[in-house]
């Protein structure tokens, strides 16, 4: 057999060992990776403003 062969081989009995999330264990992390990255927006939207109006009263 191929190199190739015994990796595609290797990778289905690897795949068989491999513990997967539920559908609402997905759901319920895809919901808080959403969550975390729009609360990381709008702490970033809010200290670009507030630096951005920082900077135009000290030097304009």
């Amino acid at each position: 057999m191929s190199r190739f062969g015994n990796y595609i081989k290797d990778t289905q009995a690897e795949m068989k060992h491999v513990n997967w999330p539920s559908r609402e264990q997905t759901a319920r992390f895809s919901s808080l990776v959403i969550a975390v990255s729009l609360a990381t927006a709008a702490v970033l939207g809010i200290a670009d403003f507030v630096f951005s109006r920082l900077l135009t009263l000290l030097f304009h």
